[in-house]
């Protein structure tokens, strides 16, 4: 059979050639062809096909030759037919060879059940509002919008930032100490090390993703002990050469606890009388639970504490936004290491959030996900009070988390033990040993941390359940 292919753009509605080469029959040689057009992913699942009568006219064969090649696929799986719907390509048709995994991993199964920390519900996200205020936005927008731009970011932004911090959280600025970035490693990829070189001290439990940046950057850290009033801000004038420090005064990450008002001014004093500066990490600082919201450490002075916030939590970590609220001193230095357009936040997503902020969505959002979250903590603290009453639960007071103390004399082999019966359940969630800094010298602690935010309203309370068989008896 002589070489030939047809082009099937416009029966699919995409670019497709079917090549018809190599021996056999004209129905084999078909038939062939189109199961690699369907293994290669150049057919996708659900993809549907021409009329036989189409295709027979396009190749220039018998209808009949198509006809029986269409249901030859059918009955190997390959491709399905339905009175009304036409030959499309079946859906358990995996495109691509699947690869044999190694022998000595056992095969993964994905979790039932999200309960990591740190992402918010993502069907909560305002969808219509967003919409709404994108049409606003690009219909007001400059042309200039559409331009190189600003390495600050969109001004739109910046002043309804500098308002919406204002108001909230007591940050002292003005939109032109905003920088926009897109999210807190960025603004730490941008203040290290070039902004702020030398050893930095951090929290004794933070992400372990954000040692590992700083570690990337060539960052000594040097770990504070945190105790049920915060990190032991004493402990910085034992830290010799350290310029600056990485808190989250707000809601200490994991563990919960907000920086004592003592301790907030000791930290500060410690910034002024050493020239130091202090990395604001503004953690939960939207979603308390209990009392009214803990104010930045920024308002307390705004020439030795760097603000740095996001979207990631309260919105979605898919919009990559977010700001530095920086000494003057310091704006031009990062606005420098920011460097080349590419690394900037989208203006689309900066003006529509801009309008967000300004017409009050994004407050009447964080009102609505408040109450939703709260409820699941309280969900979750009723469901461990009643299922394992001897587990202390902290870190309530805020946050989309809750760690769950193992008892007292529990050590890491303990909690090992529970994530395993977790996984088990179909859990997936952290230990509270993966947050601690290697070098940290306080008592180790040990737990699970519980993030109640992601799972839809739905699924929450099969999560609840399958987190209750899975926790440690009382011994």
């Amino acid at each position: 059979m002589p070489e030939s292919w047809v082009n099937l753009a416009e029966s699919l509605g995409a670019d497709l050639h079917l090549e018809l080469t190599g021996p056999g029959s004209r129905r084999a040689v078909l038939i062939r062809a189109l199961r690699d057009a369907v293994r290669s992913g150049r057919l996708a699942p659900g993809t549907r096909l021409p009329p036989y009568r189409s295709l027979a006219a396009d190749l220039g064969i018998a209808r009949n030759t198509v006809a029986d090649a269409y249901a030859e696929l059918v009955a190997e799986g390959w491709l399905s037919a339905r009175q009304g719907s036409g030959t499309r390509v079946a859906h358990r048709a995996k495109p691509l060879t699947p690869t044999r995994a190694p022998a000595h991993r056992a095969p993964e199964s994905r979790p039932t059940h999200n309960l990591l920390q740190g992402q918010p519900d993502a069907a909560s996200f305002p969808r219509t509002a967003w919409l709404a205020a994108a049409r606003r936005a690009l219909t007001a927008a400059p042309h200039d919008a559409f331009g190189p731009g600003d390495p600050r970011g969109r001004p739109e932004l910046r002043r309804a930032l500098a308002d919406y911090l204002a108001r909230t959280r007591g940050v002292r600025t003005d939109p032109e100490r905003l920088v926009i970035c897109s999210g807190f490693a960025h603004a730490l990829r941008l203040l290290l090390p070039a902004v702020l070189p030398g050893p930095l001290a951090v929290e004794s439990y933070g992400l372990p993703f954000h040692r590992h940046l700083l570690a990337t950057a060539g960052v000594r850290t040097h770990p504070l002990g945190i105790d049920e009033q915060g990190v032991e801000s004493e402990e910085l004038g034992s830290t010799a050469g350290v310029g600056a420090a990485l808190l989250t005064p707000a809601h200490q990450f994991p563990l919960g606890v907000p920086l004592h008002p003592d301790r907030r001014a000791a930290v500060i004093n410690w910034a002024r009388e050493n020239g130091a500066y202090v990395l604001e990490d503004d953690y939960d600082g939207e979603f308390r639970y209990d009392r009214k919201p803990v104010g930045a450490l920024q308002g307390l002075d705004p020439e030795r504490v760097l603000h740095i916030g996001s979207v990631s939590k309260s919105l979605s970590p898919a919009l990559r936004l977010g700001w530095m609220v920086l000494p003057d001193r310091l704006v031009d230095a990062v606005l420098e290491a920011k460097g080349e357009r590419e690394a900037w936040a989208g203006v689309t997503d900066q003006l529509t959030l801009a309008e967000f902020l300004t017409h009050g969505a994004y407050d009447r959002h964080i009102r609505r996900m408040r109450q939703r979250y709260r409820r699941r903590r309280d969900q979750l603290i009723d469901a461990v009070a009643t299922h394992a009453p001897h587990l202390t639960i902290t870190g309530i007071a805020a946050g989309l988390h809750a760690v769950l103390q193992l008892p007292d004399g529990s050590g890491e082999s303990d909690e090992r033990a529970a994530l395993r019966a977790a996984r088990w359940q179909g859990l997936a969630l952290d230990g509270l040993s993966g947050y601690r800094h290697p070098e940290a010298t306080m008592a180790p602690r040990h737990g699970l941390v519980v993030g109640y935010a992601t799972p839809s309203d739905s699924a929450f309370s099969g999560a609840l359940e399958a987190l209750c068989r899975a926790l440690p008896p009382m011994g």
